[in-house]
């Protein structure tokens, strides 16, 4: 087992699977005072953006071809593995051997290859309601899976339990949920798990975008090293934030969000679809424009306009306005730099994360409460 203090003197060192444009990458090196170490990630656009913000950081590419004893350790291990077989708008396939979604299997031998001390995972509501498929090991039946001493009292009356679907009895296609069976295999890699589901919208941002976040850390009893650490080369996290300059947004609009001075988060106003914004957002008095003015006032900036007209095509969201409403820099994806076309940067941008969302769910999480 790693020492507890094995990080003190440096910086955390993360390491970033599925890591998109780096959405996730962002609020964590702010939460812990980290910094990223080596990413994997198969898209060539995201691959340009991450790169450019993190030169010289090794991409270990497809997670399928990954011998991970060959790679660093990390303290924290991050990853949104794909959400398309569990997303609410799929197909539905679930998390299942051979689909997307299933890689998540490959991150959990990363978990177990590595054990890093924190582990941060982020996914889409479907989680919580998307099937999960177990394989079955070749040769592998019920009873031998079962102890050769399973014959007490208990076991006898759990296996005739009445076949009832949601309990434990002896319908074997009885329901696995996506969620149920990662928080499942972090227990397997013994691991101490919360989670919390919450809208961008908690963030201040003018739409809902839900997302579900776990942190899971290698002790038995929870907590993650997201405190101010003043041994981490002599300086203490909001010394390092400094230091580093702006990362997602500042600290001080991370403050604003989490205590005020506007009240409950929960109760700001919240958007259904980017392209009802567009339609709507700049008409006077417009039903997101009350929102859309609070999220300007958390980023610091106005938004820039809504859409690309087209005589052809007809109007599609503008990527520099897809940007904003994920509080990114600007230009943290569309800097022409990239070489990546507006399709290709609205598709980065939405697979992506909300970095505040991202903040504010890893500040609950550490704190055991709700987020205020």
């Amino acid at each position: 087992m790693r020492d507890d203090h094995s990080h003190r003197g440096r910086p955390l060192r993360v390491g970033s699977l599925f890591s998109g444009y780096g959405g996730l990458d962002l609020a964590v090196e702010y939460a812990t005072g980290g910094e990223t170490i080596w990413f994997s990630e198969i898209n060539a656009p995201s691959i340009r953006v991450f790169a450019h913000h993190r030169p010289g950081i090794p991409n270990l590419g497809d997670i399928t071809s990954v011998d991970w004893a060959t790679v660093p350790p990390v303290d924290v291990l991050i990853g949104g593995f794909p959400c398309q077989d569990v997303s609410t708008v799929g197909k539905g396939a679930g998390l299942a051997p051979g689909t997307r979604s299933g890689l998540w299997s490959h991150m959990a031998a990363a978990i177990d290859a590595l054990q890093p001390e924190l582990v941060v995972i982020e996914n889409v509501r479907g989680l919580l309601s998307a099937p999960a498929i177990r394989p079955t090991p070749e040769g592998s039946t019920p009873d031998a899976r079962n102890r050769d001493d399973a014959t007490d009292e208990r076991a006898t009356a759990v296996r005739n339990l009445e076949p009832d679907p949601w309990l434990l009895g002896d319908e074997s296609a009885r329901p696995l949920r996506a969620h149920g069976a990662v928080l499942g295999d972090l227990v397997d890699l013994r691991r101490s798990a919360r989670w919390i589901g919450l809208p961008a919208s908690l963030a201040g941002a003018p739409h809902h975008r839900f997302r579900v976040f776990i942190a899971a850390y290698a002790r038995t009893l929870f907590r993650t090293p997201l405190a101010s650490d003043s041994s981490r080369g002599g300086e203490t996290l909001d010394q390092v934030r400094a230091r580093r300059g702006t990362i997602a947004l500042s600290h001080q609009v991370i403050d604003l969000v989490l205590h005020g001075p506007h009240g409950s988060p929960a109760s700001w106003n919240e958007s259904e679809t980017l392209f009802a914004l567009v339609e709507d957002i700049f008409t006077a008095g417009g039903r997101y424009a009350e929102a859309i003015a609070r999220w300007e006032h958390i980023t610091g900036r106005a938004a820039p306009a809504p859409a690309i007209l087209n005589d052809e095509k007809g109007p599609r969201p503008a990527p520099e306005f897809v940007e904003r409403l994920m509080g990114l820099p600007a230009g943290r994806v569309t800097n022409p730099a990239h070489g990546l076309t507006a399709n290709q940067q609205n598709t980065a941008l939405g697979n992506g994360l909300l970095p505040l969302q991202a903040v504010v769910a890893l500040d609950a999480l550490q704190a055991g409460t709700e987020p205020r």
